[in-house]
């Protein structure tokens, strides 16, 4: 039992010191001697848990956008209306992407290049399925604007992450005041009528 808990340490520790440097310093910054450097590893330990560098960031991929749905759909209930279960989705992301803010420029950084393979980017969106089922529900009843999940999110969830990095940068005050308002500009883009 030891014995398993030091590999998961490890593996944590792997997976930290990836997301920290690619944080300060993109993909080419994580070096594998760098990460094994951070965790307190020898680098071929790392061989032992990820098959290349692309793997460990896939890898780091897939943990945090678990860890992102998980806080995403905290307390979802399919049994409340579409704006309900939306507003509370929408907030969960907000806290995540304020308490988590590595985690948080991470994604973002995954979203918005090529380092993460397609498969795996393919598999976390899998996470996201609530709020696509929750979006074409809301199509469905005529709540939401009939358009793909893909404007939906960039209507609603990519606001929020440009937010999230003016709030970082000391630029604007991301209060509950400005959630709120963030909110109801999001919905606003895509609620019929």
């Amino acid at each position: 039992m030891a014995q398993l808990q030091k590999s998961i340490d490890k593996r944590t520790a792997l997976l930290k010191a990836t997301l920290s440097l690619m944080n300060n310093g993109g993909i080419q910054g994580a070096s594998m001697a760098k990460v094994a450097k951070i965790a307190n590893v020898s680098p071929a330990t790392i061989y032992l848990f990820f098959e290349s560098k692309q793997d460990l960031v896939n890898q780091l991929y897939l943990d945090v956008k678990t860890s992102f749905a998980q806080a995403a759909f905290k307390e979802y209930d399919p049994s409340q209306p579409v704006k309900v279960n939306f507003e509370q989705i929408w907030f969960n992301m907000a806290k995540f992407k304020l308490d988590q803010k590595e985690e948080a420029s991470f994604l973002s950084q995954c979203d918005n290049t090529p380092m993460i393979d397609e498969v795996t980017r393919q598999q976390g969106l899998q996470h996201l399925t609530p709020l696509f089922d929750l979006w074409a529900q809301g199509i469905q009843q005529g709540i939401i604007k009939n358009m793909s999940p893909y404007l939906l999110y960039a209507f609603t969830i990519y606001p929020m992450d440009f937010l999230m990095n003016m709030n970082c940068k000391g630029l604007c005050h991301l209060d509950e005041k400005l959630q709120q308002k963030a909110f109801q500009a999001a919905w606003d883009s895509i609620k019929v009528g």
